[in-house]
């Protein structure tokens, strides 16, 4: 089973089936997709400042590999542990990506694939009512306390009483 996030816009209710439409489903997992393509697996999720992070990481990396004069095996080992790393931390980027945009994570999911997290999540979604709005409380005469006047230090004010 695999966990997805639910990413919808900032200002969507529960249970408004209009905001599923602009919806972002992101697998919360290893991306071979980033491991293999690295910065253009980025551009092709409009991850624009990430991708160029990556590309600047990857050939500076590689730059320095050269700079070192690392032997070749080296510097291979080396540059498939940055692309693993990538890979690891791909959908990470891209859920802070769209918390940034305004698409914050909604709700988590597991699910063996992708069409059955959907139909989880749009489920849940499309259940959820909105929350009332708490009413102020009117405070009582009863519940009312006293404010003392001396200081509290630590967390607990009131001395225990004995038993």
């Amino acid at each position: 089973m695999t966990t997805f996030t639910l990413h919808l816009a900032r200002d969507a209710r529960p249970g408004d089936p209009t905001a599923l439409d602009e919806s972002e489903l992101v697998k919360d997992s290893f991306s071979w997709g980033a491991f293999v393509f690295t910065f253009l697996w980025f551009f092709y999720h409009r991850l624009w400042l990430a991708g160029i992070g990556v590309l600047v990481l990857v050939v500076a990396f590689g730059g320095l590999m050269a700079l070192l004069d690392v032997h070749p095996l080296a510097a291979s080992i080396a540059q498939v542990l940055l692309q693993i790393l990538i890979g690891l931390e791909a959908n990470s980027l891209r859920r802070w990506t769209l918390t940034r945009r305004g698409r914050p994570m909604v709700d988590a999911v597991t699910a063996a694939d992708r069409d059955e997290a959907e139909a989880k999540a749009f489920a849940r979604w499309l259940e959820a009512r909105p929350a009332a709005l708490p009413r102020s409380p009117t405070p009582s005469p009863l519940l009312s306390t006293t404010r003392r006047s001396e200081p509290v230090i630590g967390l607990f004010p009131d001395a225990e009483r004995p038993r």
